[in-house]
């Protein structure tokens, strides 16, 4: 299997080639990062984001969290905003939050987790253990991870939105399969964000399911950007084709999160990592144009002919 480092390798690109130190200096991003609108509010948030599945989930030693400050300083740096947890997820809420104050971070970021549990009463338990380990009074957003008991979770959801313990709600899923169901809720029930899988390797969502979410004006956030890494499996030893230049695109990475994020329906793709060069290369896709149509279109069949 390919690494990201491999991957920069053969490519012919690094990450100190591509950034400079924290990306301060680099003209490429004196612009500030492309930033898209929640629909229900029409406040604005970065295209790229953080994922914390797996990544966050470390111990207490130094050496396992001192790259994950550098990931936290190095996005606040760059404008990044967006950072993705949950319950599920083992320790990540409580080491963003314990990082994100060591780092003098904290109030830099929008806080997104989620509710993992069945029951009531265990929700509202569940959701003040989260902002505990976030470290936050208030959460922007609330998801219900994977739609589990999710009738029983969306009215509370509404009720500590109306309280001022929680800024949004949404609801997600990572599969393909689930694409119905968040259909079915979208159009029955209000919402700020919906999140769920794609990429150029999972495309299912543009049959219906990111059209839904426009035409009801519903935030989007996007997980499994890179299809949990397979389309780094799929590019292999190919270089990048000269043309994506022209969109300021420097690294694979990108190239896949630019295809993302430049879809109308999208406002924010979430990509996991645990080291610095990586978190760099992939904020480096939220800057400069976003791919039209055409170029999507053309993008979609290179990788296609891969």
């Amino acid at each position: 299997m390919f690494t990201r480092r491999e991957i920069l390798k053969i490519t012919g690109m690094s990450c100190a080639g591509v950034l400079t130190g924290a990306m301060k200096v680099t003209a490429f991003f004196e612009n500030g990062m492309t930033m898209k609108t929640i629909p229900s509010t029409k406040e604005k948030i970065p295209v790229i984001g953080l994922g914390t599945w797996q990544t966050f989930d470390v111990g207490i030693s130094e050496s396992e969290r001192q790259p994950l400050k550098d990931v936290l300083t190095i996005m606040r740096s760059v404008g990044g905003r967006v950072i993705d947890s949950s319950p599920m997820y083992g320790n990540s809420e409580e080491v963003v939050g314990d990082l994100a104050v060591a780092t003098g971070t904290a109030e830099a970021f929008f806080y997104a987790t989620k509710v993992w549990t069945s029951g009531r009463d265990e929700g509202k338990i569940q959701m003040m253990e989260s902002m505990k380990k976030l470290r936050r009074s208030v959460i922007d957003l609330m998801q219900i991870h994977n739609l589990l008991d999710w009738k029983t979770h969306l009215p509370v959801l509404r009720e500590w939105k109306d309280a001022g313990k929680i800024r949004y709600i949404g609801i997600t899923h990572y599969t393909t399969s689930a694409y119905g169901e968040l259909e079915r809720i979208l159009k029955s029930e209000p919402l700020d964000f919906v999140q769920f899988n794609y990429s150029l390797g999972e495309r299912d969502a543009e049959k219906s399911l990111l059209q839904t979410a426009h035409d009801r004006g519903v935030a989007v956030l996007i997980n499994r950007p890179f299809a949990g890494g397979s389309l780094f499996q799929v590019i292999k030893n190919q270089a990048l084709p000269e043309w994506v230049a022209e969109y300021g695109i420097a690294s694979w990475s990108q190239f896949f999160l630019k295809y993302i994020v430049s879809h109308p329906a999208v406002t924010c793709a979430i990509a996991g990592t645990s080291k610095p060069n990586h978190l760099k290369d992939n904020m480096a896709a939220g800057f400069g144009k976003l791919p039209d149509p055409a170029f999507r279109k053309k993008m979609s069949a290179y990788f296609d002919a891969l």
